[in-house]
């Protein structure tokens, strides 16, 4: 028989031949990890529905974070969770509240060698649990939400982190938190817009680890998980208003979004693998239905070959060894 000259198969023969011409290259730079500190707790809890992630004390929150960047993640995306709520969500806006502190602890402890970013939204710290302040018939104030989320951005602005997330979902966030910024003397602050995030049903064990006191959904101001257009469109608004990068959440389940999103905007596209889809993986891996390390290298790479530069993952840690293992 006779064989044709090209062959695309002799580029595969080896690992080396195959490392060589990879078209995607995933870096530990480029991940970054979510981490949660709880109020109170003297060590770190485990979280069940979430297996290997914790809550942090503020004790195992310095460690963890100093592991974290001994590894390589390019930042730390911080979600607190206080003691007790109330109907304002007033412990995210407290310059002593807990999200705040372990800002400061974080910053204290690894500086600025990689980037501390915070959660900006009032969900972990309200009583009902919604991302916002409620009116009299029980919806989502827009506007005094966005009034909150304000002065809670100058709060960890103040307390040093680099890059805020907002990530509440209403309408004109970005322009008003970067104005006040900006007013508190925070030019060089950064905003992380989750410019994409879906009312999606994999954010079950997210909601568990921060003891979330939602009753019903945010189907009101999350987006459909059936819109791209609708989801385009908020991304161009968020960059008018200034965000410096935009991001897709959840990753998997919307690669088709993070795609047209990263041919659509210059500023950098971030995905977040939410906790859905790590839970899954992990799920059926300690059942023994999939090959657990190589499910978590090739979702990353799929996030990746779809557009994210920056992915938020609770594999962090773990994917940046297994790269820095690879080089």
């Amino acid at each position: 028989m006779t064989y044709p000259r090209i062959r695309p198969r002799r580029l595969r023969r080896t690992a080396a031949l195959r490392r060589l011409v990879s078209e995607t290259r995933l870096a530990p730079a480029e991940l970054v990890l979510p981490m949660f500190v709880k109020e109170g707790l003297a060590e770190p809890r485990p979280i069940a529905s979430l297996p290997g992630v914790v809550q942090h004390s503020r004790e195992s929150l310095r460690k963890a974070a100093a592991e974290a960047v001994r590894a390589g993640v390019g930042g730390i995306m911080l979600f607190g969770v206080p003691a007790s709520r109330d109907a304002t969500g007033s412990g995210g806006l407290d310059p002593d509240g807990i999200l705040n502190v372990a800002i400061r602890d974080v910053v204290a402890e690894v500086g600025d060698v990689t980037v501390v970013m915070s959660d900006l939204c009032l969900d972990e710290f309200t009583s009902h649990g919604h991302c916002g302040l409620l009116a009299a018939d029980g919806s989502v104030d827009n506007d005094a939400t966005v009034a909150a989320y304000a002065e809670m951005a100058v709060a960890q602005a103040d307390a040093g982190a680099g890059m805020l997330g907002p990530s509440g979902m209403m309408d004109g966030q970005i322009g008003v938190i970067r104005q006040a910024l900006d007013a508190a003397g925070h030019t060089d602050t950064a905003l992380l817009a989750y410019a994409v995030k879906y009312a999606s049903s994999f954010y079950g064990p997210f909601r568990d680890a921060v003891e979330s006191a939602l009753v019903g959904d945010r189907r009101t101001y999350q987006q459909d998980p059936a819109n791209v257009r609708e989801s385009l469109r908020e991304v161009e608004l968020d960059v008018a208003e200034g965000a410096d990068v935009v991001m897709v959440k959840p990753a998997l389940p919307y690669l088709d979004v993070l795609s047209a999103v990263r041919d659509l905007v210059q500023v950098p596209v971030a995905a977040y693998q939410v906790s859905g889809e790590y839970a899954m993986v992990e799920a059926a891996a300690a059942n023994g239905w999939v090959e657990r390390d190589r499910v978590i290298m090739e979702s990353l790479t799929a996030i990746r070959r779809a557009g994210a530069q920056i992915i938020l993952t609770y594999w962090a840690v773990e994917a940046a060894h297994a790269l820095r293992e690879l080089d």
